[in-house]
């Protein structure tokens, strides 16, 4: 059964590149092997992952982000069952929202800057669904 797990979480130290470049290298070398795919979006120190796979494998990697003290205010927006992958295309694709139109963001939250936690997970989808389809989503696969 495949599922899709969309959280938010705070860098738990300021999140530069450096920061950005281990968290992707990571996903992109451990997720092809427990058949996770998904996405990242960043915005300073905020971060905003999707994960797609089968509901065990997602569950498990979940937990240990919640664990990971490198994150902090770990908290789930968005959680279903799907029938089918709809980032599967990305081991671990990256969105830097600090160069998405400001308009776009403005579109899905209050504020024309990322807030996932102030955001429905409704909206949250729906921002990543406008970011496939104007492709700004960059590093399909390792």
């Amino acid at each position: 059964m495949l599922v899709r797990l969309l959280y938010a979480s705070r860098s738990a130290k300021p999140a530069g590149a450096d920061v950005v470049d281990a968290i992707l290298s990571q996903s992109r070398r451990h997720n092809p092997k427990l058949g996770i795919t998904g996405i990242l979006c960043q915005s300073g120190d905020l971060f905003m992952q999707l994960l797609e796979g089968g509901r065990p494998a997602v569950n498990e990697l979940y937990n240990r982000i919640v664990r990971d003290d490198r994150h902090k205010d770990v908290v789930v927006l968005h959680y279903e069952e799907v029938a089918e992958r709809r980032f599967a295309a990305w081991t671990m694709g990256l969105v830097n929202l600090a160069k998405v139109n400001r308009s776009t963001l403005l579109k899905y939250s209050e504020t024309a800057a990322l807030d996932p936690y102030a955001m429905s997970g409704t909206a949250a989808m729906a921002l990543l669904e406008e970011l496939i389809a104007t492709a700004q989503i960059i590093g399909r696969t390792a």
